[in-house]
């Protein structure tokens, strides 16, 4: 299961339910595909297919959408 957390555009922004502890977000568009780490900063992890600059575009977007990130990681994994 890897419920979305939000869209932005052609980007899907979401985690997977069987992945590790770490709290951490996954975004996906047909341009590439990126893990970030949320805590103790938004941190990117690994990242295939995207620009430097999408991907600092990425990261801002995760972090004006910190807040709801970390409520929908508790709201799933009850943490």
């Amino acid at each position: 299961m890897s419920p979305t957390i939000f869209r932005y555009n052609n980007y899907r922004f979401f985690f997977f339910s069987r992945e590790e502890n770490r709290q951490h977000i996954h975004v996906i568009s047909p341009d590439g595909e990126a893990k970030f780490w949320m805590k103790p900063g938004v941190e990117l992890a690994q990242s295939v297919g995207f620009s430097k600059k999408k991907l600092n575009k990425l990261t801002e977007i995760i972090k004006d959408k910190k807040d709801e990130i970390n409520q929908s990681w508790e709201n799933h994994f009850g943490h």
